[in-house]
């Protein structure tokens, strides 16, 4: 099965092949024919199945090739970074066609924003916050959207943007095509799409046998003590195989200390939390797409929008919160119908946490206990034997090494400035004597 035998036009397909994307994933099969035809559509299916395609290029096709300036597609989504990657790969399928997009987030300047709306945007990808913004001042109007897709609808509902998907539906006409995509289908998802869907299809793009986690993932859970968890996680970066790697904290400054660790033991290392700048994130986000960078490390707020093929391991610096949590996490790897590997680390104080995701997803309860040393950490992983936590060692000045002593020290005393006679104060160059203050006692006073 091809794209073009799905239904999708030359040009697209064409777009799609110059990219060695030729053939189609279950949940584009199921997908494209009912889109294309203009029927609703909730698509569940495990994140890296390829959704964006598969919602993405019925859209591109239902406005046409030549569409009139103005917005004629809305796809929502609930992270910045989620709305960066979806652009790319709606940019890359018109690569053929006059169609512009325009990705409009938070943390971004409104200009740039505002001149593509200008300019006759036709596709809109957005987060819901800028997209009420920018609506409420009259700058973006989707009084005539003909398809809106909801992507990541159950990571909306976390981050509490429900209430502005339902004003975002509000906005556009009630004839709308619309589709719903998500991983999970709680109850609140499930009461959205009833009250804005007409009568949609529920298409399930998954193994029945498979679990709740994907089968091409392997999962390792470990309990390693703090202070031994930097060289085991730098052990890790050595095993045979690894490509790209994320690293999930649970804090913006574990995020910071792990990767500052890191990059001291010599390897290549960036990160991505909600203290950096958006122009900070996006340009540590690119430089581990384009490879600057193999290792990656983020807070959950990035999880969604890290959509790299080669990314052979996801290492849980600290539990997740939840088992939902935990799935959109490893999801990060095993990507494309690849294989990948999942590490996680389990402190004493997160034991509890852990049996509660281990239960909801039917994993080992009890972690093994792990060091640095530990034989099972080799083979487990496929480390070399002899694999130590450093890749380059910091050399020592030949005169510290002679000296003896400690390079911290020698620099210390090497980089105190030193005083010239013109900075020295008045009577520093010579020995001041206190003076004494006469005694009262066995002097007499003169009368």
């Amino acid at each position: 099965m091809t794209f073009r035998e799905l239904g999708i036009d030359d040009d697209i397909a064409d777009a799609l092949a110059s990219r060695g994307i030729v053939d189609p994933f279950p949940i584009q099969e199921q997908t494209i024919p009912l889109a294309l035809s203009g029927q609703d559509i909730i698509g569940q299916a495990k994140t890296g199945t390829g959704k964006t395609f598969g919602f993405g290029l019925p859209l591109i096709q239902r406005i046409g090739r030549n569409p009139e300036p103005g917005v004629k597609a809305l796809i929502v989504v609930p992270t910045r970074e989620l709305c960066v990657q979806v652009t790319e790969d709606i940019e890359l399928a018109i690569a053929n066609r006059d169609t512009k997009v325009a990705a409009i987030y938070g943390g971004k300047a409104y200009e740039d924003q505002v001149d593509q709306i200008k300019a006759g945007a036709q596709i809109i990808v957005g987060t819901p916050g800028r997209l009420l913004d920018l609506a409420s001042q009259r700058l973006l109007s989707f009084k005539n959207v003909e398809v809106m897709v909801l992507d990541e609808a159950d990571r909306m509902l976390d981050l509490g943007f429900l209430g502005d998907v339902e004003k975002l539906f509000a906005q556009t006409p009630p004839e709308r095509h619309t589709m719903l995509f998500s991983a999970t289908m709680p109850g609140p998802i499930v009461a959205l799409a009833r009250r804005f869907m007409s009568k949609p299809i529920h298409i399930r793009a998954t193994d029945p046998d498979e679990g709740l986690t994907q089968a091409n993932i392997k999962h390792v859970v470990y309990r390693a003590h703090n202070l031994d968890k930097d060289e085991v996680v730098a052990r890790i970066l050595q095993a045979e195989g690894r490509e790209k790697v994320v690293i999930f904290t649970r804090t913006k400054r574990s995020a910071s200390k792990v990767t500052e660790e890191l990059a001291d033991r010599g390897f290549s290392a960036t990160s991505v939390h909600g203290d950096m700048s958006q122009e900070a994130r996006e340009r540590s986000m690119a430089a581990f797409k384009a490879g600057k960078k193999d290792i990656l490390i983020a807070t959950d707020v990035a999880a969604r929008g890290i959509d790299v093929d080669d990314v052979t391991h996801v290492i849980n610096y600290t539990v997740p919160d939840d088992d939902k949590t935990y799935l959109h996490r490893v999801g990060r790897t095993g990507r494309a119908g690849r294989t990948g590997v999942a590490v996680t680390f389990v402190d004493w104080e997160d034991l509890h946490k852990w049996h509660l995701i281990a239960r909801a997803l039917d994993m080992p309860l009890e972690p093994a206990e792990t060091y640095s040393s530990s034989p099972h950490l080799y083979s487990d992983l496929n480390i070399p034997e002899g694999t130590k936590g450093r890749l380059k060692s910091t050399p020592i000045p030949r005169a510290e090494k002679a000296a003896g002593r400690p390079a911290t020290e020698s620099r210390r005393t090497s980089d105190k400035p030193r005083e010239s006679a013109i900075d020295k104060p008045a009577g520093t160059g010579r020995t001041r004597q206190r003076r004494r203050r006469p005694a009262t006692g066995g002097a007499a006073t003169p009368s």
